[in-house]
């Protein structure tokens, strides 16, 4: 018998406010984009509660109430089924290609992005994986170091195939994150570490418009009007706001200059409208998501909790940071969106799931 607690509130706190956030963020941000091209000033919003914060309370309830523990004898099979959605994405009739880009599957009247799914499938098989290895053939090179591996490399050929760098670097960090939790040894996970800087550079460097990224992101006056128009109407947007902000509602950078301003590029509005204070205020809030996620983990009643606690606050509060560091041209633009904030249904889907497996083993936690 599990001695269950109260989910941990100060979790629930920084999930549901940054959830609520995203919708008042949406709902500015997205005023004049939604009006141009779907003539209704709220469509994102609406499809944004609707499609996405509707059915992800649901699931976040569902998934809080089970426990985590049935999730090992689900790791494969999941895992499995995201791999099959992951070659979904290539194949004429189901994949849907949109900007060069084969992101998307379309199941009848459900359409999603398999990549969002692919971060919580290796969150799950992972933590499965590592505690039936145990520490000692995690530290071997053949047991351990190789396998994860192989492991990573296939779902990462999947998803850079589509292609999505993003969503590739984030996996990745999930995947080194849970490794290191699980005990590896330092000098494979600095190989590791070393072997993925030098592979996403690769990657730059074998396509042109990556290529062009990284080197606006060294001199974002390369091409202003071009290559570099995102990250300087973005930059634009959060200087134009200053310490407080020129309001809720009121940016500039959203009537057509900023692209993506309810998807990658929400941060610059809220650093445009609500100034440094909003901005602050929203990594607090990530930063309070990592402490509680972490305090979690290292109170998990056993290896697997441990790691998937690891595994789910990592991805939350990584991609976030990667977000509003590449927001903020602090590195190249990488296309992920704001974890609970920026639009997408299918994001905040799995997020949701993500956050109610957490919220689970928060109840689980020795004392």
């Amino acid at each position: 018998m599990h001695n269950y607690q109260k989910t941990d509130s100060v979790l629930l706190f920084a999930i549901f406010t940054l959830l609520l956030f995203g919708l008042a963020m949406i709902a500015s941000a997205g005023i004049f984009y939604s009006q141009t091209r779907f003539g209704d000033q709220y469509y994102f919003l609406k499809r944004q509660f609707f499609y996405g914060v509707l059915p992800g309370l649901l699931v976040f309830y569902v998934f809080q109430k089970i426990d985590y523990h049935k999730w090992k004898k689900f790791s494969i099979p999941f895992f499995l089924a995201t791999l099959v959605c992951l070659i979904l994405v290539f194949v004429p009739g189901i994949g849907i290609k949109l900007y060069g880009a084969s992101r998307w599957i379309n199941l009848g009247p459900i359409s999603f992005q398999p990549a969002e799914m692919a971060k919580l499938a290796i969150i799950f098989y992972l933590a499965a994986w590592f505690e039936n290895k145990g520490t000692r053939k995690i530290r071997d090179i053949f047991e351990g170091l190789i396998p994860f591996l192989a492991i990573v490399a296939l779902v990462g050929f999947l998803i850079i195939k589509q292609p999505n760098l993003g969503t590739l670097g984030v996996i990745v960090l999930i995947a080194l994150s849970m490794f290191f939790s699980s005990g590896a040894k330092l000098s494979h996970f600095l190989f590791l570490a070393a072997a993925g800087a030098i592979g996403l550079l690769a990657l730059v460097k074998t396509a042109s418009y990556r290529l062009s990224r990284f080197l606006v992101f060294l001199n974002p006056d390369l091409d202003p009007r071009g290559i570099g128009y995102q990250i300087n109407q973005a930059l634009l947007a959060i200087g134009l706001g200053g310490i407080w902000g020129i309001g809720l509602g009121h940016s500039r950078q959203k009537y057509n200059y900023l692209p993506e301003p309810v998807g990658d590029s929400i941060f610059a509005i809220v650093g445009e409208e609500l100034g440094l204070i909003g901005a602050i205020s929203v990594i607090i809030l990530f930063l309070i998501l990592a402490f509680r996620g972490l305090g979690i983990a290292q109170k998990a009643p056993d290896e697997f909790g441990k790691l998937l606690a690891v595994g789910i606050t990592s991805w939350i509060v990584l991609q976030a940071f990667v977000n509003v560091a590449a927001i903020s041209g602090l590195v190249p633009l990488t296309g992920v969106p704001l974890p609970f904030l920026s639009y997408g249904g299918t994001s905040i889907i799995f997020l949701l799931a993500g956050a109610g497996v957490l919220a689970n083993i928060s109840k689980q936690v020795r004392n």
